[in-house]
């Protein structure tokens, strides 16, 4: 996470894996390709918070739900992390509205075919599923596409704003993202190998 700012406010700034939550009025800012963010707020006592995560597995069946997953139970603790951080701040669950972007198809070849979805896809049905369970309100989102974005979320009227970035860009966007996939589906690997040793 880095810190900026913008027009006189503080703008934080959060890469894949992390989140960021507050009770002032801030900018949190995040860079999407793959990964999605989610931007909660609470209304009423005046918290807000996004996180930026990306769901890593080698393939995910239509069949099969992504909940069930170990890709999805990674999105529901990232998503679970945002959430007590924020209650922790004096945010109300039963009182939080959600903005949700990203997912797009930029790491090509990548968990594609007729009987898998592409990333972007599951980061998407993800957090729209997620969302739905958890009674949490979708006000608005952007998802999917083969573009990236540049997201600010405003604290103070709990706007967000958007801006698809260019084909560069987002070239070495995607380069980053595959070396992040590419690491979680490593460590998850080694977590595997761990867990299946026994002891006597």
């Amino acid at each position: 996470m880095r810190l900026a700012s913008h027009a006189g406010k503080k703008r934080f700034i959060i890469d894949p894996g992390e989140y960021y939550v507050s009770d002032e009025d801030i900018i949190i800012s995040t860079l999407l390709g793959s990964c999605v963010s989610a931007c909660l707020w609470d209304p009423v006592n005046h918290i807000v918070g996004m996180n930026h995560f990306l769901l890593a597995n080698k393939r995910y069946s239509r069949d099969i739900p992504l909940i069930a997953s170990e890709a999805g139970r990674y999105g529901i603790h990232a998503t679970e992390l945002l959430i007590n951080a924020m209650q922790r701040k004096g945010a109300n669950r039963h009182l939080l509205k959600a903005k949700a972007f990203g997912g797009s198809n930029v790491l090509m070849g990548v968990n594609q075919g007729d009987s898998h979805f592409a990333i972007g896809d599951v980061n998407c049905r993800f957090i729209t599923e997620f969302l739905s369970n958890e009674k949490i309100p979708l006000v608005s989102s952007n998802l999917g596409g083969n573009f990236g974005r540049i997201i600010h979320f405003a604290a103070n009227d709990f706007s967000v704003y958007m801006k698809r970035i260019g084909q560069s860009e987002a070239q070495g966007l995607a380069k980053e993202e595959r070396r992040f996939y590419q690491h979680e589906i490593s460590e998850q690997e080694r977590k595997k190998k761990e867990n299946s040793i026994q002891f006597w």
